[in-house]
């Protein structure tokens, strides 16, 4: 059997200007070469669709050099672009569109609010959902809010943290409004009345493509918001099973706690101590978010089809209970690096190619491994 090509599909960061991710890129192009598989990096615009190749960034794992070099379409894509509003991710769009044939690690997803409404018929997942609806206008805002005391506002699209505002209920008739902007830099804390509120997102610019949603408490002692990041990835059975799971603590005046933003990896067993005094309870937490990851990443393939990786958001309440936040389907890994997991982090990078090698078999090995290897089965096995 031929030695098997990858093509990592990604984006320029701006018109053929650099890619994204490079730094994750040369890792994972080292261990897939002591796989035996070859991976290239490339973007949409980099394809030539009359003679089938494309013009891909080859890195050289000896000299640590980059360079370009044309070749044909990879028997496997990894699609690591992710959502921007630009030219480049209507392209990005439009090459999904046009090579559906072409054997891809992983789907597009819905945005946030096709995802809730989605889960939200899931009886398994739905008491772990915050409640969540579409923002049109200020009167949407002001009946959510009643009976609420904290509520998000999320842009639908985006990932990252970016353009996120935290509204809380204050004495007196006032709400404390604070944020992110869209290029995550923190929105000092402002306190506003019922009538200044409606003026305060007019100059945010919430539109109709933001999501209000139930705030879940958070804070830990010193005031700063935490949650919790689960990857769960297929291994090279092609089956679900969880990386890893750790904490994330935003910087002071910070309404999010993503790394990008300035917020600290801690272990997850150390921050669920920090609020939690029972082991046992500790422990109990634990086993449900694992459950929850698994259950969302088999309900989410099975409804948008093939994923390879699931990097899942997640916050636990006083009570010790699991709300889900929000879903990425191309996540980062690095928040294992910086707690110190090396293993978990070599794992997150290698688990991908894993799987690659897997899919790799069946779609292009021998019939008689195909059929040995199950290839051919049900729809519901089909995902895989």
């Amino acid at each position: 059997m031929a030695q098997p090509t990858l093509g990592i599909m990604t984006l320029y960061l701006s018109e053929h200007s650099g890619v994204e991710e490079r730094s994750y890129f040369r890792k994972v192009i080292a261990q897939a070469e002591k796989l035996g598989l070859r991976a290239v990096v490339f973007t949409p615009v980099d394809v030539d669709a009359k003679n089938k190749r494309i013009h891909a960034y080859v890195y050289d794992t000896e000299t640590g050099r980059w360079s370009r070099s044309w070749t044909p379409f990879p028997h496997l894509i990894y699609d690591r672009c992710r959502y921007q509003d630009s030219e480049r991710f209507r392209k990005f769009r439009r090459f999904r569109a046009t090579y559906t044939r072409l054997v891809y690690l992983n789907r597009p997803i819905s945005n946030k609010w096709g995802m809730h409404q989605f889960l939200a018929t899931s009886a398994r997942i739905r008491p772990h959902l915050p409640h969540t609806r579409v923002y049109s206008e200020h009167a949407d805002l002001t009946a959510f809010m009643r009976g609420r005391r904290l509520v998000y506002l999320k842009p639908i699209n985006g990932t990252g943290g970016r353009g996120i505002l935290r509204i809380e209920r204050q004495s007196g008739g006032h709400y404390l409004v604070q944020g992110r902007d869209r290029n995550r830099r923190i929105v000092a804390p402002k306190l506003v009345s019922a009538k200044q509120l409606p003026l305060q997102l007019a100059a945010w610019n919430v539109k109709d493509r933001y999501l209000i949603q139930q705030g879940i408490p958070s804070k830990l002692p010193d005031g700063r918001v935490h949650d919790f990041r689960l990857l769960i990835q297929k291994n090279g059975s092609g089956e679900w099973e969880v990386t890893g799971c750790a904490g994330r603590v935003g910087p002071k005046m910070s309404i999010t706690s993503n790394l990008h933003g300035g917020g600290q990896a801690v272990p997850m067993t150390e921050l669920l101590r920090r609020r939690f005094a029972s082991e046992e309870k500790i422990e109990e937490i634990r086993k449900a978010v694992y459950s929850l990851g698994y259950a969302v990443a088999t309900e989410v393939e099975g409804r948008f089809g093939r994923l390879c990786e699931l990097g899942i958001d997640i916050a636990i309440d006083p009570d010790g209970h699991p709300w889900l936040l929000e879903l990425n389907p191309k996540p980062a890994r690095e928040v294992f690096a910086r707690i110190g997991e090396k293993e978990t982090y070599e794992k997150a990078i290698s688990r991908p190619l894993e799987y690659a090698l897997w899919l790799y078999k069946q779609h292009y090995g021998t019939s008689s491994s195909r059929r040995r290897s199950g290839a051919g089965k049900s729809a519901a096995s089909s995902t895989r």
